[in-house]
C-alpha cells in the first residue's frame, strides 16, 4: 500500500508543475525576457535560453530577445548558433555597440580568425567599452594569424579606448609570457590582482604562468582552483587543472574535473576538447576520434580542435586526413607548435621532406633548443639526401635532453667530429641497439652515408627497419644508399619494397620514375605519377612531376605552365605550385605572367610571406623598384625575426643604385643572423666596390671563424685581395683554406691564381698534389681540361675528360666537352660522346647545340637542322645558338635560311660580341 504522505507529496508536485506550465503559457514576452536576464545574471545560460526561445515564439522579431539568445548561447559554448542569433539582432537594428563585440567573439571562437579580421577590423562602434572589447577580439585573431605588429596595434587601441580594460591588460601579460618575460608578466599580474582580487581570469593566467614559465605545477593548480572558487564555471581554469593532471598521467583526476565541467557546460568546446584529450591520453583513439568529430561539428575551424583531430588521425595512421586537419590548424594559427610538429611528422611519413622542412622553418634557427624539432629536421634532411645537414641537426638535437638517449648520441657525434671515428661508431651502434627510439639510428645512418661507408649504412638501416617494420622509409633509405653505390637494380627492388608497405609513398615513386627515365622509359615514369593521381587526383607532387617530365621532353613553357596550373587548381591553398609557376614565368622572362601569377597567389593566401616574396621578385624583374621596396618593407614588418626580407630589400636598393641603404638593410639582417652568408657576401661586395678593403676583410675573417671547415670565408678573403691586385695575398688565403678543408674550389682557384702570376711550375705542383690526394675528384680535371682546350692542347684535354668519366660515368658535361674535343682530333667517337651527353641530360640546349654542330660536320644536315630548331625553340633569343644555326644552314647550302638568321643577329649590334663572325659569314652568301 502506498504511503499517504508520499502520495500527497506526489499530488502536490503534479499540481505545482501544472500550475507552472499554465503560468508559463500566459507569460508576456517581456516577462520571459526579464526572467532570462535574471538567469543570465546567475550564469544559468541553459535556463535563460529556454526562456528566450519561449519569448521568441510569441515575438520572433524581438531584437533584444535575439541579442540575449546570442549572448546566452555564446556563454554556454555554442558559438555557431550564437553567431546566427547575433546577426539576426544586428539585422533587427539592435545596438551595434552591444552586438558587434559579441558577434566578433562568436566568430573567433569558431576559429575563423581571417573572417574576423576581414569583417570587423573596420567595424564602427562608439562606446569606449565596445571599442575595447572589439579590439581585444581582433588582437586575439591577429595573434592566431601570427601578425604581431597588428596584434600590438589592436591591443594598444583597446587600452587607449579603455585603459583599465581587464581583458586587454591580461593580454599584455600574455604577451610578456609569450616572449618568456616571466618576471614582467608576474609583476603586472600582481598589480592587476591587487587592484581586483576577484578577477578569476587573472588567477587563471597566473596558473598558466606558474605552469608554463615557472614549471611549478602544484602552485599552478592552486591558482587555477582560486579562479574556479571565484567563478565556479570558469572553463579555462578547469582546463588548466586538467592539462596538468593529464601531463602527470593522473587520468582519474582529469576525469573528475571533466565531470564537474559537464554539469554546467556539457557541450562547450572547452569541455569537448578536454574530453577528447582524455581519450587521447588513454590511447583510446577510436573514442577520441568520435569525440573530435563532435568537437569539430561545434567549432569546425578552430585551430586547436583541428590540431587534436589531426593528432588522433596521425595515431590511427590515417595520414591524408591528418594532413588535412593539421594543415588547416597551422594555417589558422601559425603559432601552434604541436600542430606544426605533427604536420611535419605526417609529411615525413608520407615522404614529403620538402614540405616537412618548409613547415619546420618557423621553428628552426640557431637558438632552437627543442630536441624534437631538431630531430625532425635531421630526419627531413636525411630523406632529401642532404646528409651533412642531417648529421648537424641530429647532433644539435642530441645535446639537449640529459635524460634522453640522444644525449649519449651527442657525445658519440662529438667524438666523430674530433676524428675518433671507431669509438664514435661503436657508441652510436650501442645506443641504437639499446634505445627503442630512432634518433641514434638516424644519426648513425647519416654519419655512414656522409663517409660513404655504404655497407655499414645498410646494416644501420636494417636496424632501423626492425624498429619500424611497417614504415616505407627504411626501404627507401636502403634504395638511396644502393643508388649511391651504383647498384640501380638493387635500388629498384628496395623502392618497390617500400611501395609494398605503402603504395602511395611518394619518394619511392619518384625514385622509381627517375630510374625509368635513366632506362629511357619515360612512359613508365609518367604512368607511375598518373597511377598515383588516379588514387589521389590532387596530389601536388605528382602533378608537378608530370610538369617536370613535360619540360624534360622539350615541352614549351606554355605546356609546362598548363600542367603546373592544374596543380594550382587542384590545390589552391598549396604554396609550392604557385611559386613554381612564378619561377617558370620569370625564367622565360614573361614578367607580366609572373606578376599575374604572384598576385593571384597572394590574393588566395594573403597570410603567406613566401608569396609576398614572389610578388617582390616579379616587381624587381619588372624594374618596379619603388613597389618592390614597399613589398619587402612590408614583408620585413610581417617577419621581424627573418633576415630574408632585409636581404631582398638590400638587392632592391642596390638595383636602385643606393648602396648606403643596401648596407643598412644587410647589417640589420646580420643582427638577426650573424652568420648569414647571403648578407655577408653582399656586404663584402659593397665594401669592395667602395674601396673599403679593410672592412671587407673583417667580414671575411668573421666568416672563417664562423665556418672554419668550409671554403667560403677563405675564398671571400682571396677575392678581396684579388680586387686589390694583391695576388700573393689571394694565393695565401687559398692555401690557408686548404689546410682547413679539402675543397676542390680552393685548389682550382689557387691553381688559377698561380697561373695568372706566371708561376706555372708551382701551379702544376698544386694540381699534381691535389690529384694525387683526391683521386675521386673531378673538379680539378675539368678545370685543367678547360685550360688545355683554351691552349688548343686537345690531346691533353681528351685525356682529362676521359679520366673524369671513369670516375663519374654519368657526367654529361664531360661527355659534351669530350665530344667537342674529339671532333677537333677528328675522332669517329665525337658524335657518340655528344649523343651520350644528350641521353644523360635530355633537352639541354648547350648539349643539343654541340650534337647538331657535329651532325652538320658529318653532313647529316636534316638531323642537324631539326635538332638546332629544337634548341632555338627552347632558347630563341640566344645569339650563339642562332649563329650556329646559320653555320649549319651555310654548310647545308640553304643560303636564304642562313641569311635570315644572320640578319637577325646583325640587328643586335653591340649587344652580340660575335658580329665580326656574322659579317664574315654574310659576305660568303
Amino acid at each position: 500500500m502506498m504511503n499517504f504522505r508520499n502520495t500527497k507529496s506526489l499530488v502536490s508536485l503534479s499540481v505545482l508543475a501544472l500550475a507552472a506550465m499554465l503560468a508559463g503559457c500566459g507569460d508576456k514576452p517581456e516577462d520571459m525576457i526579464a526572467s532570462a536576464k535574471s538567469y543570465m545574471a546567475k550564469k544559468d545560460n541553459k535556463a535563460a535560453v529556454i526562456q528566450i526561445k519561449n519569448a521568441l515564439q510569441k515575438e520572433p522579431n524581438s531584437a533584444e530577445a535575439r541579442f540575449l539568445l546570442g549572448s546566452a548561447l555564446l556563454g554556454s559554448g555554442d558559438p555557431v548558433n550564437a553567431e546566427i542569433e547575433l546577426r539576426k539582432a544586428l539585422e533587427l537594428k539592435y545596438s551595434a555597440d552591444e552586438v558587434i563585440p559579441l558577434l566578433a567573439k562568436s566568430v573567433v571562437m569558431q576559429g575563423k580568425v581571417a573572417k574576423v579580421i576581414e569583417e570587423f577590423s573596420k567595424a564602427s562602434v562608439t562606446s569606449a567599452s565596445a571599442k575595447a572589447d572589439l579590439q581585444t577580439t581582433l588582437a586575439t585573431a591577429y595573434s592566431a594569424m601570427g601578425n604581431k605588429p597588428a596584434f600590438q596595434a589592436a591591443l594598444t587601441a583597446a587600452l587607449a579606448a579603455e585603459p583599465d580594460n581587464a581583458v586587454a591588460s591580461l593580454m599584455q601579460v600574455s604577451q610578456k609570457m609569450s616572449v618568456g618575460d616571466a618576471d614582467g608578466a608576474s609583476a603586472q599580474l600582481d598589480a592587476i590582482i591587487a587592484k581586483n582580487p576577484q578577477n578569476a581570469d587573472a588567477w587563471k593566467l597566473r596558473g598558466d604562468l606558474l605552469q608554463y614559465l615557472r614549471n611549478k605545477p602544484d602552485d599552478a593548480i592552486k591558482a587555477y582552483e582560486k579562479a574556479v572558487e571565484l567563478k565556479p564555471n570558469h572553463l579555462p581554469a578547469y582546463g588548466g587543472i586538467t592539462t596538468i593532471n593529464l601531463r602527470n598521467n593522473k587520468v582519474a583526476e582529469a576525469e573528475k574535473n571533466l565531470v564537474a565541467m559537464k554539469k554546467f557546460a556539457p557541450n562547450h568546446p572547452q569541455t569537448r576538447l578536454l574530453e577528447t584529450q582524455i581519450a587521447y591520453t588513454k590511447k583510446d583513439f577510436k573514442a577520441a576520434r568520435e569525440q573530435a568529430q563532435q568537437l569539430l561539428r561545434i567549432t569546425p575551424n578552430n585551430p586547436r580542435s583541428l590540431e587534436l583531430a589531426g593528432g588522433i588521425e596521425l595515431q590511427l595512421n590515417s595520414l591524408v586526413t591528418a594532413e588535412d586537419y593539421l594543415n588547416k590548424a597551422v594555417q589558422g594559427a601559425p603559432d601552434l607548435r604541436l600542430a606544426r610538429r605533427w604536420l611535419v611528422v605526417t609529411y615525413l611519413r608520407t615522404g614529403q621532406p620538402g614540405k616537412a622542412l618548409s613547415t619546420l622553418a618557423p621553428l628552426l634557427n640557431d637558438k632552437t633548443d627543442d630536441a624534437g624539432v631538431l630531430s625532425l629536421a635531421g630526419e627531413a634532411y636525411l630523406q632529401t639526401g642532404e646528409i651533412k645537414k642531417a648529421e648537424e641537426y641530429f647532433a644539435r638535437a642530441s645535446k639537449l635532453d640529459p635524460k634522453d638517449a640522444r644525449k649519449k648520441t651527442s657525445l658519440a657525434l662529438t667524438h666523430l667530429a674530433d676524428g675518433k671515428a671507431d669509438a664514435a661508431f661503436n657508441e652510436l651502434q650501442d645506443i641504437a641497439s639499446a634505445d627503442t627510439g630512432t634518433s641514434a639510428d638516424m644519426a648513425l645512418i647519416s654519419a655512414y652515408l656522409r663517409r660513404r661507408e655504404f655497407d655499414k649504412a645498410l646494416k644501420a638501416i636494417d636496424g632501423l627497419e626492425k624498429k619500424q617494420p611497417a614504415s616505407a622509409m627504411p626501404a627507401n633509405l636502403r634504395g638511396r644508399t644502393q643508388m649511391a653505390m651504383g647498384n640501380a637494380a638493387a635500388a629498384r627492388k628496395s623502392y618497390e619494397a617500400a611501395l609494398a608497405k605503402d603504395a602511395a609513398y611518394y619518394p619511392a615513386i619518384a625514385s622509381l620514375a627517375s630510374l625509368d627515365l635513366s632506362d629511357k622509359k619515360p612512359a613508365d615514369a609518367r604512368k607511375r605519377f598518373e597511377d598515383l593521381l588516379t588514387k589521389n587526383p590532387k596530389h601536388p607532387q605528382a602533378l608537378l612531376a608530370l610538369a617536370e617530365l613535360r619540360a624534360r621532353e622539350g615541352g614549351s613553357s606554355a605546356e609546362v605552365a598548363e600542367l603546373i596550373n592544374k596543380a594550382v587548381t587542384a590545390n589552391p591553398t598549396e604554396v609550392s605550385p604557385r611559386i613554381l609557376l612564378v619561377d617558370l614565368y620569370l625564367q622565360t622572362k614573361d614578367v607580366k605572367q609572373a606578376a599575374s601569377a604572384a598576385q593571384n597567389a597572394l590574393a588566395a593566401m594573403p597570410d603567406k610571406p613566401e608569396l609576398l616574396d614572389a610578388v617582390g621578385r616579379t616587381q624587381i624583374a619588372a624594374q618596379e623598384m619603388n613597389q618592390a621596396a614597399t613589398t619587402y618593407t612590408k614583408l620585413a614588418s610581417l617577419q621581424p625575426q627573418s633576415p630574408l626580407p632585409l636581404v631582398r630589400l638590400a638587392d632592391v636598393h642596390m638595383a636602385s643604385k643606393n648602396p648606403l641603404l643596401a648596407e643598412q638593410s644587410l647589417r640589420k639582417a646580420l643582427d638577426l643572423r650573424p652568420d648569414l652568408l647571403e648578407a655577408q657576401g653582399r656586404l663584402v661586395g659593397i665594401q669592395v666596390t667602395a674601396g673599403k678593403f679593410a672592412e671587407a676583410l673583417v667580414i671575411a675573417r668573421t666568416m672563417e671563424k664562423q665556418r672554419p671547415r668550409e671554403p667560403v670565408g677563405y675564398m671571400t678573403e682571396a677575392q678581396i685581395y684579388a680586387a686589390q691586385k694583391n695576388l700573393d695575398g689571394a694565393a695565401s688565403a687559398y692555401r690557408t683554406g686548404l689546410k682547413q678543408v679539402a675543397s676542390p674550389d680552393l685548389a682550382v682557384r689557387l691553381h688559377s691564381t698561380l697561373m695568372v702570376q706566371g708561376k706555372a711550375a708551382e701551379a702544376d705542383k698544386v694540381a699534381a698534389d691535389w690529384t694525387r690526394s683526391q683521386p675521386k675528384d673531378v673538379v680539378m680535371p675539368l678545370h685543367l681540361a678547360q685550360i688545355a682546350m683554351a691552349q688548343k692542347n686537345y690531346a691533353a684535354a681528351e685525356k682529362l675528360y676521359l679520366s673524369v668519366i671513369q670516375v663519374q660515368p654519368e657526367n654529361a658535361v664531360a661527355y659534351n666537352n669530350l665530344a667537342w674535343v674529339a671532333a677537333q682530333l677528328n675522332r669517329e667517337s665525337a658524335v657518340g660522346y655528344a649523343e651520350k651527353a644528350n641521353t644523360l641530360v635530355p633537352n639541354q640546349p648547350a648539349f643539343m647545340d654541340t650534337l647538331a654542330t657535329l651532325l652538320a660536320d658529318k653532313q647529316e644536315y636534316k638531323k642537324a637542322i631539326d635538332l638546332q630548331t629544337k634548341v632555338l625553340g627552347i632558347q630563341a633569343d640566344n645569339p650563339v645558338f642562332k649563329l650556329n644555326m646559320a653555320k649549319i644552314y651555310v654548310k647545308a647550302g640553304e643560303k636564304d635560311s642562313a641569311r635570315k638568321q644572320l640578319d637577325d643577329l646583325a640587328k643586335l649590334g653591340d649587344k652580340f660580341s660575335g658580329q665580326a663572325e656574322v659579317t664574315k659569314l654574310r659576305e660568303t652568301l
